[in-house]
């Protein structure tokens, strides 16, 4: 059908006997309307068709496509998505809201982020870094699809900033500060909870920011607890903090091997911290070493593991072994594929990034925690070198996507990330203490504007 406005208001007259007759040009003329029409349905239809392309792709007769340096593409589903990248977001400053600097630096401020961007809970100060560049970020607050809380908290608790007491009550002090988060009950704020704890961390969570979108790697629906922090409408997977020494293209501070000299078929680089999947591989590599290799790692001294010598490990097996430790996710999983090696899966519940588009049946194995045994082994020894070859070759195609760059990068993870908070926006925030006049005039319970809300106020 035409446009409502195209559309004729009266298509026959009330009065027959007054109706001209139907001639050849009035046949021609229905032709070209009907032509015309046609041509402005396809038009509203695709209003985003003369968009500039985003950073992501260069392919102008597909806008959402993401063309990797090695050779790959992705294609980020359209429904939902829009056909490119068009987000606002506002990151708190540290100085505006009073407990955030705590949150980033501890209680006396002696904590650097220099020292949080380190191991696998960096990304807490990653994506805090690069949203800070990003040309999506907004320096106005009304004009902002989303708002990004800043906090390095897990850095900061394991390096004894703040204890876990300290941590909730200064959560609580920093968000009662937000009138945004008030007025939207949370709902476009964003956090970032790096470790297998996730929002955990802050014990109030399910009170405070249980409707808030949530950045974590763990996507555990347990947790270890009674209710999982992690909710698969709002929250994000993301992928865990590689060493940047391996994911410099071309420059890694350990090359892949080929497959003929690696020396194992598979390999397991972790502690076993009493773990029932981790001790069964530890006996199994007793029990056929030549194939399996797993080391007794120590925490310190002389045996410990430097980072170069643990990827030089980690490269010498055909397949890197991930299995569950104190949570379900495991830095090891993106590790291997800069190695090269296939990761094998053992963590019944362990969930990865960007389902949406990537296949992680091309480029990893899944194995039953409860199966872990010769069969294991005796599976993965079954498996041609030219699967092998296959497999390793699709995560060439997608690691990037593992990688915390810059946006001039054309893949990285912060790339991902931001087409997945794209899905999160909402025109409309639902808020239970947030209401609405007829003149679009914000106001809360107590029929205060929203403009002349002050803080600290009541949270949701």
């Amino acid at each position: 059908m035409g446009s409502p406005n195209n559309r004729p208001t009266r298509i026959f007259s009330l009065h027959h006997h007054n109706t001209p007759p139907c001639t050849r040009s009035h046949q021609i003329g229905a032709l070209l309307l009907v032509a015309s029409t046609f041509f402005l349905t396809r038009l509203f239809d695709h209003p985003f068709s003369t968009c500039p392309p985003s950073s992501l792709n260069h392919d102008h007769t597909s806008q959402n496509v993401v063309h990797f340096s090695d050779g790959g593409s992705l294609s980020w589903p359209q429904m939902g998505y829009g056909t490119h990248l068009s987000l606002k977001i506002y990151v708190y400053e540290e100085d505006e809201i009073d407990g955030l600097k705590e949150l980033l630096r501890g209680r006396e401020g002696r904590i650097s982020a220099d020292a949080c961007v380190k191991g696998q809970w960096g990304t807490q100060v990653k994506i805090h870094r690069l949203l800070l560049q990003s040309r999506f970020r907004t320096r106005k607050k009304g004009e902002a699809n989303l708002f990004f809380v800043p906090a390095y908290a897990k850095c900061v608790r394991m390096m004894g900033g703040l204890n876990d007491k300290e941590i909730n009550h200064t959560y609580v002090k920093a968000l009662s500060q937000m009138p945004y988060f008030r007025r939207s009950g949370g709902r476009d704020h964003i956090f970032v909870f790096p470790s297998g704890a996730g929002a955990h961390l802050f014990r109030s969570w399910a009170t405070y920011i249980n409707r808030s979108i949530i950045l974590s790697p763990e996507g555990d629906r347990t947790d270890k607890k009674d209710t999982s922090s992690f909710n698969t409408w709002k929250d994000i997977i993301i992928p865990g903090n590689v060493e940047d020494g391996m994911t410099k293209r071309g420059a890694a501070m350990a090359q892949p091997l080929p497959l003929s000299k690696r020396k194992y078929l598979a390999n397991y680089l972790g502690r076993a911290q009493g773990k029932v999947g981790r001790l069964k591989l530890i006996e199994l590599a007793k029990q056929y070493p030549d194939k399996l290799e797993c080391p007794e790692l120590k925490f310190s001294g002389p045996e410990k593991f430097g980072r170069m010598e643990y990827f030089q490990h980690l490269r010498n097996a055909k397949f890197c072994v991930a299995p569950r430790g104190e949570s379900s996710w495991t830095l090891r999983f993106y590790e291997s594929f800069f190695v090269e090696c296939v990761p094998v899966i053992l963590s019944d519940q362990a969930e990865f990034p960007f389902q949406n588009v990537i296949d992680y049946t091309q480029i990893s194995i899944k194995w039953p925690s409860t199966r872990i045994g010769l069969e294991l082994l005796e599976y993965l020894e079954s498996i041609p070198d030219e699967d092998v070859e296959r497999m390793i070759a699709a995560g060439r195609q997608v690691r990037c996507l593992w990688v915390y760059a810059p946006e001039l990068e054309l893949c990285s993870a912060m790339q991902g990330i931001m087409w997945e908070l794209q899905r999160k926006v909402r025109q409309f925030h639902q808020s239970a203490e947030t209401f609405w006049l007829h003149n679009r005039t914000i106001v809360n319970r107590n029929m205060v504007e929203f403009s002349s809300w002050k803080p600290p106020m009541p949270l949701p």
